[in-house]
């Protein structure tokens, strides 16, 4: 779903490189001009409502933090059910939770246990693939709940981290839709 070359222009425009963010030698991708610009935000959700009619979803799964605020507009525009994945501890009621690596130890992500049901086809949705650890640990969350994993779509692919080579054995050929590549 590589972006038409004005889209990706309008959404390149917008997010900010924030040297040495959140430590030295990082280059934080900051998408809050983005988010405040109503035209690019707008494209942007557009995009990701026209990839959920491609693919028949029935509800998106936005990844804490940023992905909330991409997924939430997308469910509402395609009249489709939003669902949170946030970090461990977090949710309220009976949860599945799914770890995974990072660079220097463990994390772990959890669902609503009854927010998917079995058969609905999900989107991940989130605003950069980097490693890939946590839309891994969310594939396999879906799958868990029952429900089917049509695929998982990003703002931003960080290429030079590997998140797509290591999300391709759990994605099963669904596709992973980036609308910039960097």
């Amino acid at each position: 779903m590589s972006a038409s070359a004005e889209l990706r222009e309008l959404l390149l425009d917008r997010i900010a490189d924030v040297p040495d963010y959140p430590e030295p030698g990082v280059v934080f991708k900051d998408i809050t001009p983005l988010l405040a610009d109503p035209t690019a935000f707008r494209a942007l959700t557009g995009a990701f409502v026209d990839l959920c009619a491609r693919l028949r979803v029935d509800k998106v799964v936005g990844l804490e933090a940023r992905g909330f605020i991409l997924a939430a507009p997308v469910a509402v525009a395609a009249g489709i059910g939003f669902v949170p994945v946030r970090k461990a501890g977090k949710l309220p009621r009976a949860a599945l939770g799914q770890a995974y690596e990072l660079e220097y130890g463990t994390a772990e992500i959890e669902v609503h246990a009854d927010a998917l049901a079995p058969g609905e086809r999900v989107l991940v949705i989130d605003d950069v693939l980097a490693t890939g650890g946590t839309a891994d640990a969310t594939l396999q969350l879906i799958r868990r709940a029952g429900a089917e994993a049509v695929g998982v779509a990003v703002l931003l692919e960080l290429g030079f981290l590997g998140g797509r080579q290591r999300l391709e054995p759990d994605l099963k050929g669904a596709p992973l839709e980036a609308l910039i590549t960097v």
